[in-house]
């Protein structure tokens, strides 16, 4: 069996995810480009870490089974894969503890200048003219956006912290009243402290956030992005951050990954960034959860299984019989 991953990833990181596969399993791990087409011809499995997933690449994919991604699968063509015959499937809520726990390291590094002092400290400068604000979170109002499996997992920590919780939902009454108080976009924007975004990039939520947003929220608000970066218009960002149109901001996230090194979001005293490690406690580029479950997802289909989480239902195979 071949299993095609396409991501950058490091000498280490490529050992630890080979490593966690079973050995009899032919695991290639290239980054995107040509090299990519060279392995489709004789893969069944596609993990696209950074790889737009379209009909022409799936045509190229003769013996492709699976299409496995993590919880995002906005890179992928659904449609696509349905029409030739290739199951599609996230990971949905797998890395949700993950996310959640770094949304609270995130609050926490931020109202409490873990950052800044520890530099302080490393620095030896001297203490008598420290200087900074802090706050605490209890009473705060955090309003989310999105109460998936990571928003509800973000919103009893915050619970947990005597926070107020807001949340802006689809559907309003599937929410229990003793965890959050829903209401609309517009109410969560305009009256949390905090805003933490946890919907999917979609034609919807494309740019969502933007200079009209921003400049709805209070000027005392904190802004927490560790969905996708394309749910966020980033030039209106990075302006509301430095004319403090808002607080500050956590961004795990950004349009453009690995983020470039030249962008004004690396030169902010009020932004905390992470390189898109939320969902990756274990390592860089690697989750244990996130691997059982995708092994365990390709057996499922080797079996002739359904996969877990899957995107798209297939009449029936239509394509090479033999297993995966």
């Amino acid at each position: 069996m071949k299993i095609l991953i396409v991501g950058h990833f490091s000498g280490t990181s490529k050992a630890t995810v080979t490593r966690h596969f079973p050995e009899n399993w032919d695991v290639v791990i290239v980054p995107p480009g040509e090299e990519v087409l060279q392995h489709l011809k004789d893969c069944q499995v596609l993990i696209p870490e950074h790889l737009k997933v379209d009909h022409s690449l799936l045509s190229a994919a003769p013996h492709l089974k699976l299409v496995q991604t993590g919880a995002g699968y906005d890179n992928v063509d659904i449609d696509a894969c349905t029409k030739l015959g290739i199951w599609a499937a996230n990971a949905a809520g797998v890395n949700a503890q993950a996310v959640a726990e770094h949304v609270l390291a995130l609050l926490l590094s931020y109202y409490k200048n873990i950052p800044f002092l520890d530099a302080f400290m490393k620095n030896k400068l001297d203490e008598n003219q420290l200087n900074y604000t802090g706050s605490e979170l209890a009473g705060k109002t955090i309003g989310i956006v999105g109460l998936g499996a990571i928003g509800k997992k973000v919103a009893a920590f915050c619970k947990a912290l005597d926070m107020n919780v807001l949340a802006c939902v689809r559907n309003p009454s599937v929410i229990s009243d003793d965890l959050v108080k829903t209401t609309d976009f517009d109410t969560l924007i305009s009256t949390a402290d905090i805003i933490s975004v946890h919907v999917p990039l979609t034609q919807q939520t494309k740019q969502l956030f933007n200079k009209a947003v921003f400049q709805q929220m209070k000027q005392t608000a904190l802004f927490i992005n560790t969905a996708r970066g394309g749910i966020v218009k980033e030039s209106d960002l990075i302006n509301a951050l430095k004319n403090r149109d808002i607080l500050g901001a956590c961004l795990d996230v950004f349009e453009a990954e690995p983020l470039p090194m030249s962008s004004e979001l690396r030169t902010l005293d009020n932004v905390i960034l992470t390189p898109h490690t939320a969902g990756l406690p274990d390592g860089r580029k690697f989750h244990k959860k996130r691997y059982d479950f995708f092994i365990r997802n390709i057996n499922r289909v080797a079996n002739g299984e359904e996969p877990e989480s899957k995107l798209n239902q297939l009449a029936a195979y239509d394509r090479d019989k033999t297993n995966v």
